[in-house]
């Protein structure tokens, strides 16, 4: 009998109160939660967190602006200080008034939509909501919620026990290289914003974005550009000759380059050594997100001056802590500074967060090893199925030779495969009896319609599908997330619903 069934709409993944996904089973769920569909909203009891904000930050919001009469306002919480501070200064002094109460910090403005989605977009883009054990536990303390969800966590030693097991992901790094944030959006935004205002310093102000990312990557570098063309996209990973170009295009104005590796949704790799060679011979730096796959499974800090990493994914394979991390290359030519200045800048991650990562991220080299035996046997069947349309994963044949240049082995391809269906999407999606819902890197299986849950403005109008269609990407597709399941019972299910 298989494990693998259905989920309801609107159901946590995992059940915790801080599961970071949610179950949306039909693409009328999908379309209805992106348009904010009463009817859909009304089964929601969270999402995924730093797109909707969680129930617990909501109460303890609410609970603050009663008590400090905030008639008319909305109150945002924020994960630190700095946050709250920054996030003033971008709604501007005329509208904001900044919130420094019971030991936390937020940020208030006049209740008007426009303000409203100017801050929930800027915390989403930086990773700097409050975080919801970190709002439970003010709950509790302030006498509205009896007592905290139970959960395993490790008491003692949690940094400890984190960072050694993402400096086992990256040989010849000591703990001075790696900060733990709490997010990984947290950790870009550190990493990015130091490299970028390094650069600046030295009079280099262009990024360029390599491929299509994860859509808060690609705003940050549009929102943080000193001018609209200091932000250069090139669509084609593999096309070293294009990043030659807009290198020598931008001058001694070169400021770095941004990529994924592989990148998400497509799973393509570039040619890291010959990328990393080119951007430093024109006064670059590099800044790499392994995250699709795990660095567990890919080398790839030779070829970057920082990674940045969310240990959502893989480390926290139960699906219930946000979390995020920064690693400087040792022997890049900043080091020294990026060591410090990152560290500076970045928000502390709640003690809980870490208490309940350190819990699970023993688990991380198990997953990663079942979900790569898992994988090749689903991309076999995908790519023999007639009714699939097109299959991206670490193996396929574009960017393969670049893959393996930095793989940790033949067999470390990843749980991450992408794929297209001859048939109407809504037709399969309805029928698979896998759990659908954003994010990926847990031991459950996972699967979504990636754009329209990163991208609806864009799928929805003509102008965003020829957008998505200049880089590549159909507006259908699907990302699988593979789980530790059987791999013969998550074959099962896709075939049913290809049938």
């Amino acid at each position: 009998m298989s494990t693998l069934a259905p989920l309801p709409l609107g159901q946590r993944i995992p059940a915790s109160v801080h599961g970071v996904s949610c179950s949306l089973p039909t693409m009328r769920d999908v379309v209805g939660y992106e348009e904010k569909d009463p009817e859909t909203l009304r089964h929601m009891t969270s999402g995924y967190p730093r797109f909707v904000l969680h129930p617990f930050v909501r109460e303890l919001a609410a609970d603050f602006a009663r008590e400090l009469a905030l008639d008319g306002q909305s109150l945002w919480l924020a994960s630190s200080a700095r946050t709250a501070d920054e996030l003033a200064r971008e709604l501007g002094a005329a509208h904001a008034t900044r919130i420094n109460h019971d030991g936390l910090h937020g940020v208030a403005h006049p209740a008007v939509p426009e303000l409203n989605a100017r801050a929930k977009v800027y915390l989403q883009n930086v990773g700097g909501f409050l975080g919801s054990r970190e709002a439970e536990d003010h709950l509790v303390r302030r006498g509205l919620r009896t007592a905290v969800e139970p959960e395993e966590t490790v008491a003692h030693g949690a940094l400890g026990r984190v960072t050694s097991a993402v400096l086992a992901a990256y040989p010849g790094t000591t703990s001075a290289d790696v900060l733990v944030a709490p997010s990984g959006m947290s950790a870009f935004t550190a990493a990015w914003r130091t490299m970028a205002e390094l650069q600046a310093s030295r009079g280099r102000t262009i990024w360029i974005q390599l491929g299509w990312l994860y859509l808060d990557t690609i705003a940050l570098l549009k929102r943080f550009a000193a001018r609209p063309e200091d932000y250069v996209y090139l669509p084609h990973v593999m096309d070293l000759d294009a990043v030659a170009a807009a290198c020598r295009a931008a001058g001694d104005r070169f400021a770095g380059l941004v990529t994924e590796t592989p990148t998400n949704p497509l799973v393509q790799t570039p040619n890291l050594a010959a990328l990393r060679d080119t951007v430093h011979q024109h006064g670059g730096r590099v800044l790499l997100d392994p995250t699709l796959v795990s660095p567990l499974n890919i080398d790839v800090l030779p070829h970057a001056d920082v990674v940045v990493n969310s240990l959502t994914k893989y480390a926290a394979s139960e699906g219930d802590v946000i979390a995020g991390a920064v690693i400087v290359n040792p022997n890049g030519p900043d080091a020294d500074y990026l060591r410090q200045r990152i560290a500076h800048r970045a928000d502390p991650i709640y003690q809980r967060d870490l208490a309940r990562l350190a819990a699970q991220i023993g688990d991380m080299a198990k997953v990663v090893e079942q979900t790569n035996q898992n994988a090749p046997q689903i991309v076999r069947f995908l790519e023999n199925h007639p009714q699939v349309k097109d299959v991206f994963w670490a193996g396929r044949e574009a960017s393969r030779e670049h893959y393996f240049a930095v793989a940790r082995g033949p067999g470390h391809v990843g749980a991450i495969v992408s794929f297209t269906v001859r048939k109407p999407l809504p037709e399969f999606y309805d029928r698979l009896r896998l759990a659908k819902g954003p994010s990926f890197g847990m031991k459950r299986t996972l699967i979504c319609p990636f754009m329209y849950l990163a991208h609806y403005d864009l799928v929805t109008t003509p102008e965003g599908r020829a957008e998505l269609a200049r880089s590549g990407i159909d507006p259908d597709l699907l990302r699988l997330s593979i789980g530790c399941e059987p791999a013969e019972e998550i074959i099962d299910a896709l075939a049913e619903a290809l049938q």
